[in-house]
């Protein structure tokens, strides 16, 4: 076998690899010059790229997209999740996705949001229209020893993020008086006693219908879906 040939080939395929690796880092075709942010809803795309704080000018092939994506979710607590792409030749792209809120829990003179997965993740000085606020008074329950306040509000969270989108959107309260005693306290002055957080969707289509068949009533007890009742005019 002649060597010369094999020589050849072996140095041809350094040059190309030496070549590729200096177009990727050396070379100023494949550096990051523009970064777009897309998803937001309550965010900004500004506020986005601000977190991501994306090297412009770095190889694109060397950006490490982990680690920006957990750079925006550390600094923008509102944000559940974020997809970093490479967009050859010169572009990073972030999709977020918003935490939206399924229930709120006054402070002082402002609301703490808290997601469907009971994560607390902004303090906002005005209520977001269509989200209830939490009341919980479970002081005296004789089950308060058994379930604290946190397990109370993971009930109210499930109870809230169960619910279909037009009720929720009439939904002014969600009272916790123990694990099993919530209330929901609608608009126009009607409510709901929705026992404990157990059955939540079932008892949330029950609730549908009820609200279709006795639009008049102001009294609705769902506590056992399966028997559904509504009273008052």
């Amino acid at each position: 076998m002649r060597r010369g040939p094999v020589l050849a080939c072996l140095a041809a395929a350094v040059l190309l690899a030496a070549g590729g690796t200096w177009v990727l880092y050396g070379s100023a075709w494949l550096r990051v010059e523009k970064v777009t942010a897309t998803g937001t809803q309550v965010l900004t795309p500004e506020q986005v790229l601000s977190a991501a704080a994306v090297p412009v000018g770095a190889p694109l092939v060397g950006v490490d997209t982990d680690e920006i994506g957990e750079r925006v979710r550390t600094r923008l607590p509102r944000i559940d999740s974020v997809d970093v792409v490479r967009a050859w030749p010169h572009g990073i792209g972030l999709k977020v996705t918003e935490r939206k809120p399924v229930l709120l829990i006054k402070k002082d003179a402002n609301f703490v949001e808290v997601d469907a997965s009971g994560v607390r993740f902004d303090t906002v000085p005005k209520a977001p229209a269509g989200v209830p606020v939490l009341e919980l008074n479970a002081g005296g329950s004789p089950s308060g020893r058994r379930f604290d306040e946190e397990r109370l509000l993971r009930e109210a969270v499930g109870v809230a993020g169960a619910l279909p989108g037009p009720i929720a959107e009439e939904t002014l309260q969600v009272k916790v008086g123990s694990y099993d005693s919530v209330v929901l306290e609608l608009a126009r002055g009607r409510s709901v006693t929705w026992g404990s957080g157990e059955q939540s969707e079932a008892k949330g289509r029950a609730l549908t219908a009820l609200l279709k068949a006795a639009p008049k009533a102001r009294h609705f007890d769902v506590s056992v879906p399966t028997a559904p009742a509504a009273s008052g005019s």
